[in-house]
């Protein structure tokens, strides 16, 4: 099996050298990234929905 799974991972090639591999973010997204409010505002999204959750078992 092992041996399978190599030769078909030297099987596969990518279409151009810039694509390979993962997805590289663009601008806005690295600027989401560093931003602190969007970071603080996915935060309290996040444990908002955390809390419903909560308090959907607790019936």
């Amino acid at each position: 099996m092992a041996k399978n799974y190599i030769e078909v991972q030297k099987s596969i090639s990518p279409y151009d050298n810039k694509t390979f591999g993962t997805m590289v973010p663009g601008p806005f997204q690295r600027f989401l990234r560093k931003c602190i409010l969007w970071q603080f505002i996915r935060f309290i999204v996040i444990n908002l929905k955390m809390l419903r959750v909560v308090a959907k078992s607790h019936h």
